[in-house]
């Protein structure tokens, strides 16, 4: 079976919210290049996707993301679909992208600080974030396209913030109650087909890496719901620790 027909298109969106959030990004990054307040979403985004993953990992990810409802509802029918190289999975990639977009963010701050008087300040601030969100929009895009739709998420800062967070809230007790995990209900029954796997988002795979509780452990799930509600056997749910 060739790389291209193993991963399989299917429906990611099993909310209001996923089908409909990519409106925020076109937004934000194409409307803030015009109306530059627009990009002081982009903070009131980051700071609840991180109290999100305190309690929930990466669910913002699957759930509530802008970038991945543009990703799942308009890259992926476009998309070659094809598997996601693993050096763009590598930790090296991931730390330096993040570094990156630290370094890169913090030095616009300062020019912004220091240019004070200028223009004023929600204006610089908004057309930096709109800024940054319309360079997601097109980078992730491409790769969607050229690759697969979520291989920006691979590397994502965000998603790498939302790890950070992950297991200081893991430390903290605060995902006990909370960290739901795609849960196989009866082993016995799975086919083993891995249809999981191939319609994972992440490209992840579950119905190798079930742990001794019945759980899929990986901290790269985004909580999406897609292996539950594609599994033939109908075995798979969310469920907490």
């Amino acid at each position: 079976m060739s790389t291209a027909s193993y991963f399989i298109k299917t429906n990611r969106s099993f909310s209001l919210i996923r089908k409909y959030a990519w409106f925020v990004t076109l937004l934000i990054g194409v409307g803030g290049q015009f109306l530059p307040q627009l990009g002081l979403l982009v903070p009131f985004i980051m700071i609840a996707l991180i109290v999100m993953s305190l309690f929930k990992g990466k669910y913002w990810c699957g759930n509530f993301c802008p970038h991945g409802s543009f990703f799942d509802q308009l890259i992926l029918p476009i998309s070659r679909n094809v598997r996601i190289p693993n050096f763009l999975k590598s930790k090296l990639v991931i730390a330096a992208v993040f570094l990156l977009f630290i370094i890169n963010l913090s030095i616009r701050f300062v020019i912004i600080i220091q240019q004070m008087g200028t223009e004023p300040l929600t204006h610089r601030l908004g057309f930096m974030f709109a800024n940054t969100y319309l360079m997601v929009l097109l980078v992730g895009g491409l790769l969607g396209v050229v690759i697969n739709a979520r291989t920006w998420c691979q590397f994502c800062p965000m998603g790498t913030m939302e790890s950070i967070f992950y297991k200081l809230g893991k430390k903290l007790g605060l995902t006990k109650k909370f960290d739901e995990k795609v849960t196989i209900e009866h082993p016995d029954l799975c086919h083993s087909c891995g249809k999981c796997s191939r319609v994972c988002p992440m490209q992840l795979e579950p119905h190798k890496n079930f742990s001794e509780n019945h759980q899929f452990e990986d901290e790269r799930c985004i909580r999406c719901y897609t292996c539950v509600n594609n599994c033939p056997a109908k075995i798979l749910q969310m469920n907490a620790s």
